[in-house]
């Protein structure tokens, strides 16, 4: 049996799995006019196929663009998934370790490019609220860097070079 509090987490994945045929093939657009330029990082087909669906999903999900979902990640780690920084980020939206404690659960392997895009997309769009859609500033804060724009200026710029 579900709490009521479980209930709006529960429908909302379901929601995002229920795809209208409208949404499939916005879906196969988007990942037609993206494979080309990820083609540059990720060499097989079938990956660029997986983790352009998953990452187009995560991005709707959480209210984002998923370009610039793509352009956080090549700036970040390159889309290499086992990425590890200096600070400790993990993966390929390279996610702090703290975060599992704030968000997710004891065994959530924020290697795993599914996980991963779950908690970058959520802490994200999070950011975005709380700067009230500036982008500069979320991003910023999800660098650490709030009060500089060094990172959100190669960010921005990433999105509109090479995802637009």
């Amino acid at each position: 049996m579900q709490s009521a509090a479980q209930e709006p987490l529960r429908l909302t994945f379901e929601t995002a799995d229920q795809q209208t045929p409208q949404a499939q093939w916005q879906l196969q657009q988007w990942r037609s006019r993206m494979d080309a330029p990820l083609a540059r990082f990720i060499a097989s087909p079938e990956r660029r196929h997986t983790l352009l669906t998953r990452l187009y999903r995560e991005a709707r999900l959480a209210g984002l663009p998923p370009e610039l979902v793509l352009a956080l990640i090549q700036v970040e780690s390159a889309f290499n998934a086992d990425a590890v920084s200096s600070a400790g980020a993990v993966g390929l939206m390279q996610i702090m370790p703290f975060w599992v404690e704030e968000l997710g659960l004891p065994m959530d392997d924020l290697t795993e490019p599914n996980r991963n895009l779950r908690y970058g997309c959520t802490i994200l769009a999070h950011y975005l609220a709380v700067e009230r859609g500036d982008f500069t500033r979320a991003l910023a804060r999800y660098n650490g860097s709030l009060g500089q724009t060094w990172y959100p200026e190669r960010v921005l710029k990433t999105w509109r070079d090479y995802w637009r």
